[in-house]
Order: structure tokens, then sequence, then C-alpha cells
């Protein structure tokens, strides 16, 4: 099964994720299927603590992929900033 989930990078103490769509059976940090965006939990400043590719995301929601709830609650984070920012 395909799934949307996070996969963690960055140093330590220092966590950065990168939302991936992978086989469900694939390690963590293993072989992905497409990058979809990011997750800096630890943003400070300018820097950005979400962007996700929302068009991409729906493609494979379309599909059948299943987000994790992790991935899930991030997804309705960004399309909550995005409707936002257009109203």
């Amino acid at each position: 099964m395909v799934t949307i989930r996070l996969a963690r990078s960055g140093a330590k103490k220092r966590p950065f994720y990168h939302l991936i769509v992978t086989e469900s059976r694939n390690p963590r940090d293993g072989r992905f299927i497409e990058r979809l965006g990011f997750y800096n939990p630890v943003a400070a400043g300018q820097e950005v603590p979400l962007k996700l590719d929302l068009e991409r995301i729906d493609h494979w929601l379309e599909r059948g992929a299943r987000p994790s709830e992790t991935a899930a609650g991030l997804i309705r984070k960004a399309r909550k900033a995005a409707g936002a920012a257009e109203a």
C-alpha cells in the first residue's frame, strides 16, 4: 500500500522532516516515490516551518495513498494556511 508519511533528516537535536510518498513496507528513511514538501519543527526567525505541494498531495490521495496521522495533521494545517492566504 502507498502511504504519505514523514522521513526524518537533519542533525542531532535539530530534526527536519520531508513529507514523502512511499510504499508502506519501505523503511522510514528509505526509498521513496516522490517528495511532497517539508516540515521544520524548530524553525526560528525567517525560516519556513511548513511547505507542502497540495496539488501533488491531492493527486496521490485520489490514487489511494493513505496519509499517516502526523502527515494528515500537517496537510490539514497547510490547507488551513492556504485558505487563509487566499481570503
